[in-house]
This record gives structure tokens, C-alpha cells and sequence, in this order.
């Protein structure tokens, strides 16, 4: 361990802490300091290092660190590779950091993540994943719809929920007071009954209570997003589904960019999951719906949604890992069936999810990225699903969204 490693907190006592800020105004040489802390070795003579930014990602600043030391493949270079990802600004309002890394070491524990090395001031480095980046128009490809189907089963099934009763970090955010802060911990408390927290739905309260609230157009949207949120608690949070009280260990940010695929020659694709930063205790059915709905990537292309027969397509094959690693004699037919009904019954909840989202982003970010217009696209995804459920567009006769229609055609 080098002299500037320490350890940070009795949760995480095994994993290494590193006393040094990642600087976005001084990249080269904060993440420089970062890896030389890590790894001494990379400051020898024969050491070329050399950092990749991608730029996949609208919340964090993430770096591939390499050494090309002499006589390296590429495949021998990326295996020792690491990532450094800094987190970006003011998101400890939406991400329990402490949360973030707890998550990532259950995974490593079941096979399911790359080795942690280190955490930071602000931010963690962990190996790299070889492979290749998906995209969203990759998404369709029935391999991939296969592989990646398989491999969320196996999170759902075989991942063990966290338990965390606390509530933490929230005292000191936005300056909260001890009885404003006392009135948001019951209200998260409050958001799904009987479930353990954090989950899908605390986490929705959270944010809402996150958003800005300066003027008075600002406390009308949070105030209709409260009563949204309540409806949809009210609605969906105590159906029965997958896993223990209806929840599974979600990712719940499984977009195109999150999905590494590997390709060898004469073997099945296969995949692997990155970014754990919002996963959680979650309904099934809410975790592929948000799969489905990031078919369309950033640019929400809503003509590339799944149709009916590409989605029974994912579950069917989703269904039959699930069945086999829990163990527990599906009726597979059945149980595909009736997960196909239950994902369209929350196709609407990725977008009010990431609409809230993206109105907290859009008042703390630095990131180069147009988040009040993506909150609205996102929220207009939930807008128009309600309308279509409750039959309001169908009776005011207007057209059906792009949205919903691309959802419903059987192709």
C-alpha cells in the first residue's frame, strides 16, 4: 500500500481510500496523482501512461488509465487497464456514494463486477472491462437481446437485496434543518410501506424532495409530482412480483452505454454490466421496462422502442434463466406471459424516474448537456402513458404519441 493510501470507514475497512481529489480543471495531473498512488510501479522508466476519456456518460467524468509499457498487446494493456470515474457535480443529492461502493463489492462477491481497487475523494478506480460498448442501435440484435436478458436474470435472481433500514447522508444536504430533515427521512420512509429501504420508490421520493423549489413554478412541479408519485406508489408499489417483497437487486440504469459485449469466435455473445451507481432494491418489471425504454438512447428515438414481439422476445429468454438459477419450477409459459403485462404496466415510470432526474441535474451539473429539455422528453413519456391508460388522449382524439404506438405494434 503506498504511504497515501488509507482506509475509510468500517463498511468499506478493506477497500483502499485515497486522500486526493480528482480536479476536472487539472485532469492530466489529478488523475495522474491518482494512479501513481495506486500503482508506484507505473512511474518507471520503461511506464507510458496515458488516460482515454469517454464520453458515454451525462453524470460522471470517466477515464481509462493505461500503461504501455514495452513489448504490450493491446488485450495485454487493457487487462491491466483501470478506470478512474469522478463523480460529477453536487450528485450526492441523487446517489448514496456509500451505497454506490457496497453495491459494487456484493457484486464482485457473485462474479458480477469488475475488482475495486480504490475509492477517492470524489470518485473510485476499478479494473476495466474489456469488450465492446454497446450502442443503442445494437440494443435489437436478438443475440444481444438474449444475452443481456440472461444476465439480468442472473442479477435478479442470484443478488441478495441489500439491507438498509437507514437512511443515509441526508442530515447536511441543501443545509435541511433537523426538523425539515426529520419530516424528509418519514416521508422517504413513507414512499413504500412495509419494504425494506432504500428502493425504487424511497429513492423517487428523495429526488422529488431534491428538486428545486426557488419560485413558485418550481413548488407547483414538485407539488405535482408529489401527488404523481403518491398515485403511482398507491398504484404499483405492492404488487406482486419477483423476488422477496416484490423486489429484486436492480440496476436500474441499464442503457445501451452500461452493456459491454463480448464476442469470441465461435461462442455465444455475451455481456457484462458497468455502473452500479443507481442500482437498488426494485420491482422486475420496472428494471426491464427502464431497459426498454433506453432502446432509444439520449436522443429519444422513440421509433426505436421495442415492439411487442422484441420485448416477449427478452422476457421469454429472461424468464427461463430465472427459472433456472432460483430454482423454484416456473411455469415458464405463464410466468413470461405474465411479465410481459407487467412491464407494460410500468413502461411509463422510466421517464417520470428520469425526468426528476434531470431537473435536479439540470440546476447542478457542469456537464455540457441539455437536461431541462431531457427532462421534458422524459416526463412527456410518462405523460403520455397515463393518458393512453387512463383512455384521456383516446377521448380527446388526439393522436397517439410516436411512443406508445411504436410500444404497441406486433412486428
Amino acid at each position: 500500500m503506498s504511504p497515501a493510501a488509507t482506509t475509510k470507514g468500517s463498511a468499506h475497512s478493506h477497500v483502499r481510500f485515497l486522500p486526493i481529489t480528482y480536479d476536472s480543471s487539472d485532469s492530466q495531473a489529478s488523475a495522474q496523482k491518482l494512479i501513481l498512488s495506486l500503482f508506484p510501479q507505473w512511474e518507471s522508466d520503461d511506464s507510458n501512461v496515458d488516460f482515454v476519456r469517454f464520453t458515454d456518460g451525462i453524470t460522471n467524468t470517466l477515464l481509462k488509465a493505461i500503461n504501455r509499457l514495452p513489448g504490450l498487446s493491446k488485450a495485454d494493456i487493457d487487462r491491466d487497464a483501470v478506470l478512474l470515474r469522478a463523480y460529477g457535480n453536487g450528485t450526492a443529492v441523487i446517489i448514496d456514494r456509500e451505497r454506490e461502493a457496497a453495491n459494487h463489492e456484493l457484486l464482485m462477491k457473485h462474479g458480477l463486477a469488475p475488482e475495486l481497487l480504490a475509492r477517492f475523494a470524489n470518485g473510485m478506480l476499478y479494473r476495466f472491462v474489456p469488450g465492446t460498448v454497446a450502442q443503442p442501435k445494437d440494443l435489437s440484435d436478438p443475440a444481444l437481446i438474449a444475452a443481456v436478458a440472461r444476465l439480468l436474470a442472473q442479477w435478479h435472481a442470484t443478488v441478495p437485496c441489500l439491507p438498509d433500514s437507514a437512511i443515509k447522508g441526508e442530515s447536511t444536504e441543501n443545509g435541511n434543518s433537523d426538523g425539515h430533515d426529520s419530516h424528509r427521512k418519514a416521508m422517504i420512509a413513507k414512499a413504500a410501506a412495509g419494504k425494506p429501504i432504500p428502493n425504487l420508490w424511497s429513492t423517487m421520493q428523495k429526488w422529488i424532495l431534491a428538486l428545486p423549489t426557488d419560485t413558485e413554478q418550481q413548488r407547483e412541479r414538485q407539488a405535482l409530482l408529489q401527488r404523481e408519485l403518491e398515485e403511482m406508489i398507491e398504484k404499483l408499489s405492492q404488487r406482486p412480483g419477483l423476488g422477496r417483497n416484490g423486489l429484486v437487486f436492480a440496476h436500474c440504469d441499464l442503457l445501451s452505454a452500461n452493456i459491454i459485449m463480448h464476442k469470441e469466435a465461435g461462442q455465444e455473445l455475451s455481456v457484462s454490466f458497468i455502473d452500479y451507481e443507481y442500482a437498488t432494491p426494485s420491482p422486475a418489471a420496472f428494471d426491464i421496462a427502464n431497459h426498454f425504454a433506453e432502446w432509444a438512447g439520449y436522443d429519444c428515438d422513440y421509433a426505436a422502442m421495442p415492439s411487442r414481439s422484441q420485448r416477449h422476445a427478452f422476457i421469454r429468454e429472461y424468464i427461463a434463466t430465472y427459472a433456472k438459477l432460483s430454482n423454484n419450477g416456473m411455469d415458464l409459459e405463464e410466468e413470461t406471459d405474465k411479465l410481459v403485462r407487467e412491464v407494460d404496466v410500468f413502461r411509463g415510470v422510466p421517464g417520470f424516474y428520469w425526468g426528476i432526474w434531470a431537473l435536479i441535474q439540470a440546476t447542478i451539473s457542469h456537464i455540457d448537456f441539455d437536461y431541462a429539455s431531457y427532462a421534458e422528453l422524459r416526463l412527456g413519456e410518462y405523460w403520455a402513458y397515463k393518458a393512453e391508460e387512463d383512455g384521456s388522449r383516446a377521448a380527446s382524439g388526439k393522436e397517439i404519441p410516436l411512443r406508445e404506438k411504436t410500444w404497441s405494434r406486433n412486428e
